[in-house]
Formats: C-alpha cells, structure tokens, sequence
C-alpha cells in the first residue's frame, strides 16, 4: 500500500506535509505510515475519502482496480482525474472544445 500511497501523492503533485496537513494528520504519523513502521487506520482512510473523492481506496488497500474512480463508479459525481473518464462514462460525444489564451483571446474547435 505504501508504493500506491507514493505513486498517489506523485499523481497529486502533493509531499508529505501537504497530504498529512490536508488530512488533518502530524507529518510524523504519515511518515510512519511511508516507512512501513505503522498501519493507517480508519481515520486515515475516512479523511482520504472525504479530502480526495476520486481516489479508489480499493486501489489504494488492495491494488485491484484504478487509482481514481469514474463518474460511473459514483452517480452524480465527477472524476477529479480529468474530464475524459466523465466523458467516456456518460457516452457523450465531443461538441466543441474552446481553448483561452493568456492575452484574452480564444480559439474554438469544432
């Protein structure tokens, strides 16, 4: 689980004291957890799920599935991995994508 937990933060771009400020953790429990020396426990796992909805705890305990769940996988929810699973989960086609420049301007795509 710790490989997955490392390759989650990575996937966040998030270190060590973020993710444990963020869980409401000290910064020394999560790094025992890191290191092996200590197990999460519930807590831990609830203030994941309640900090990062789209993370699959059943990824992160067990490794089976995807990190992140899908809009499927929740309704009315969306993925916060991106849009694309959104999009594939609904069936949707792609109407128009607009694309903001940073001097104002746009360009729409059809």
């Amino acid at each position: 689980m710790t490989d997955r937990l490392l390759k989650f933060m990575a996937a966040e771009n998030i270190s060590q004291s973020q993710l444990a400020d963020t869980l409401g953790a000290s910064r020394a429990s999560l790094s025992h957890i890191l290191s092996g020396r200590n197990k999460p426990g519930y807590d831990f796992f609830e203030s994941l799920s309640r900090n990062y909805p789209a993370l699959s705890l059943e990824w992160l305990i067990t490794g089976r599935g995807k990190m992140y769940r899908t809009a499927h996988d929740e309704p009315g929810s969306e993925s916060a991995s991106g849009l694309m699973p959104v999009f594939e989960a609904r069936r949707q086609e792609i109407e128009r994508i607009v694309v903001f420049f940073d001097d104002g301007t746009y360009r729409e795509f059809k």
